[in-house]
């Protein structure tokens, strides 16, 4: 079995300029370190006196805030989305629904 191919890119985070070797394409991880630099520059332009290991400790706390954000309003769209099938499948007539829980069975799965 043979690993992915990595890949070597320079990014830019917080003034700094790293070199990171990734499975990720270049393209994904330079946006990745774009967005994770952007929290750190709203950390320090709100706090500029802040310790720097500070400032990207703040950050990662927003990114992750936003990661579990968005997660958390996902599932309530898929709940939504499966309230409403349910919903629809019950206005179905008694043949239909069989079938249609079946396929929504069979998608799950």
């Amino acid at each position: 079995m043979t690993s992915p191919a990595k890949h070597s890119v320079r990014i830019q985070v917080g003034g700094e300029e790293l070199q990171l070797r990734s499975e990720l394409p270049p393209d994904y991880a330079r946006e990745v370190a774009a967005h994770f630099d952007a929290a750190l520059r709203r950390i320090r332009a709100a706090a500029p006196s802040l310790e720097a290991y500070k400032a990207a400790i703040l950050a990662g706390l927003a990114v992750t805030d936003e990661l579990f954000r968005t997660r958390r309003a996902d599932a309530e769209v898929a709940e939504r989305i499966t309230a409403l099938t349910d919903e629809a499948a019950r206005l179905l007539p008694p043949t239909k629904r069989a079938a249609a829980k079946a396929e929504g069975a069979a998608r799950k799965t």
